[in-house]
């Protein structure tokens, strides 16, 4: 009798731990099938900030619930990026480069900083549902394109661009920073890219 229950009990207890062992694995599993959305969801927000700079003047995608086309072309409008990153189209004051040293803890605080710095909290999408099309900050999905929504994802991802250098006046390069969610919005994956719309002679 005692051997049986000992029995017994060694199979409850390696029953518990295979089903322990199962609802881990599927949690892990599932959080990084979450992740890997979020980062395809951030990988669409800096492919649609490009061609956000590739918009020309007066043509405004079909779709896209805000205008860009004032401000563009991007070579003709460097004034329409500034520190508060408006319609997310930032700038870092040349000041603040000069001054940003790692050694002495003097680094400018990047305009995406600490606090969040200029990533939206309201999650509401410019030009829909009554938002308005101007603003400062994180640009969301098709905003200016007209890309569709992502179907499956907390949030819209959404991006910012930056020029982060010039040289006599003329554009070098944009530095493009971009958030995407999974399906829960405690899942975030933020990727950077640069991209040069044109060739500087």
């Amino acid at each position: 009798m005692v051997v049986v229950l000992m029995f017994l009990l060694v199979i409850t207890g390696l029953a518990l731990f295979s089903a322990r062992y199962a609802t881990m694995s599927e949690g892990m599993s599932r959080n990084q099938l979450d992740a890997e959305r979020a980062r395809q969801a951030a990988e669409s927000a800096l492919r649609d900030a490009e061609r956000d700079l590739l918009i020309a003047e007066g043509a405004k995608p079909p779709g896209a619930p805000c205008d860009r086309t004032p401000v563009r072309p991007v070579f003709a409008n460097f004034a329409a990026f500034t520190d508060t990153c408006n319609a997310g189209q930032c700038a870092t004051p040349d000041v603040a480069y000069t001054q940003s040293n790692w050694t002495d803890g003097t680094n400018a605080v990047p305009w995406w900083g600490p606090t969040k710095g200029q990533w939206k909290d309201t999650f509401v999408r410019p030009g829909v549902d009554g938002a308005a099309c101007e603003f400062t900050g994180g640009v969301p999905l098709g905003t200016f394109t007209g890309a569709p929504p992502i179907i499956g994802v907390a949030h819209q991802p959404e991006y910012m661009i930056e020029i982060v250098r010039k040289a006599s006046g003329r554009l070098v390069f944009f530095r493009i920073t971009a958030r995407g969610f999974g399906a829960s919005e405690r899942t975030q994956v933020v990727l950077q890219s640069y991209f040069q719309p044109f060739t500087v002679q």
